[in-house]
């Protein structure tokens, strides 16, 4: 077997289109992508399974190494977002300047590429326990891909999300409620006040609690890696024409979750922000609903998959840097399946779905050095 290269292979990936078709309609998904990782894995001396997580929609799962040590899985994503925007060649996988550019190149096709290189290596060298890449599909939208691979039983004793954190460490992320809050007026001719109910400006004063609560609240909570809370308005709609008084409005909210905080709590939030207008407001007729949430994800610093990432980088030289992710991540998922799952990965996240996309090539050596070294030493030791 030729000696595993990274580069060549996330070249090879940012070249094929994997938009995620129900963020782009008409896109063509994952599979080529799928099929030409597949391919190179199989090369690389992989057992490789392709099945579709949604119709159409493949993973790839790829084991290496033996059984008697502790098992590790990489995981990462094939699809991509929309290319709207761009300035420059989406998929054409140029490089300038030791970098390569493409849509999906620091999120995460170079992260993808580096863990497939490194445990390619490390499974080349001999490693006694088993190295899993879990390259899934759908992550940008409803992570159907890690989704089924639980649900097929797939298991670890840690993992590492290849998202793009320019080679910090990072346990933990934030988790996110998407609320939708109906208030209710009364339909009416512009000219009869006497009669409507102006849904909109009863609107405004779940608004304004809305604004005390991300102003005043949520700045005194804090976690040490991903500090504040956080709230959006996402959108409002309301309103029909320019002489009716609007007999609805709905405002969706984006609340931004630390480990301690659940989906009910920022529920509970809103209901009471309601409450609070309404005392102040008496036509207000609002409700709110949880439409989707997805949890916030930790791993303790001091954890075993933590500790050995970090010797991987001192061994290599590099800085060792602890932080916490900014975006959601599959890590959630897997932490509530019971596998230890940190981020860590080439590429910076500003990049990720940008209208100018790249990685650094000499990133994607390193993080696949580090990777390398931390496969043989977890796999090699004591399950």
């Amino acid at each position: 077997m030729t000696r595993a290269d990274p580069v060549a292979l996330a070249r090879e990936l940012v070249r094929i289109d994997s938009r995620n078709p129900a963020l782009a309609p008409e896109s063509p998904g994952e599979r080529a992508a799928a099929g030409a990782l597949a391919a190179t894995l199989r090369t690389w001396g992989f057992t490789v399974d392709v099945y579709d997580a949604a119709p159409g929609r493949p993973n790839v799962i790829a084991r290496a190494g033996g059984r008697s040590g502790r098992s590790l899985m990489l995981n990462g994503h094939l699809d991509v977002v929309g290319v709207e925007g761009m300035t420059h060649a989406p998929f054409a996988g140029d490089e300038r300047d030791g970098r390569l550019y493409g849509r999906g190149a620091a999120d995460m096709k170079g992260g993808l590429a580096a863990m497939s290189a490194a445990a390619a290596r490390a499974a080349a060298r001999g490693i006694t326990g088993e190295v899993i890449i879990a390259a899934v599909a759908d992550e940008e939208h409803t992570s159907a891909g890690t989704r089924e691979l639980l649900r097929r039983g797939v298991r670890a004793d840690a993992a590492i999300v290849g998202e793009p954190t320019t080679l910090a460490i990072m346990p933990a992320h934030k988790g996110f409620a998407w609320i939708e809050i109906e208030v209710r007026g009364r339909a009416a001719h512009g000219s009869r006040y006497d009669v409507g109910i102006d849904a909109i400006l009863d609107g405004a004063s779940v608004l304004e609690e809305l604004s005390r609560l991300e102003r005043d609240t949520l700045p005194t909570r804090n976690h040490p890696l991903l500090g504040r809370p956080s709230l959006h308005v996402s959108t409002i709609e309301g309103g029909s024409g320019w002489s009716t008084y609007p007999d609805r409005c709905v405002i969706r909210v984006e609340r931004r979750t630390l480990p301690t905080e659940s989906p009910d709590d920022s529920l509970a939030e809103v209901r009471a922000a309601i409450v609070r207008a309404r005392n102040r407001r008496s036509s207000l007729d609002a409700s709110a609903r949880l439409v989707l949430a997805q949890a916030p994800s930790e791993v303790p610093a001091s954890s075993p998959i933590v500790r050995a990432l970090a010797d991987a980088l001192t061994t290599h030289g590099e800085q060792v840097a602890v932080g916490g992710m900014s975006a959601w991540t599959d890590a959630a998922l897997l932490n509530a399946a019971g596998i230890p799952a940190i981020c860590f990965g080439p590429g910076n996240i500003a990049l990720a779905h940008a209208a100018e996309e790249w990685i650094d090539v000499a990133e994607i050596e390193r993080a696949t050095d580090v990777l390398e070294t931390l496969i043989i030493h977890w796999c090699n030791a004591e399950p």
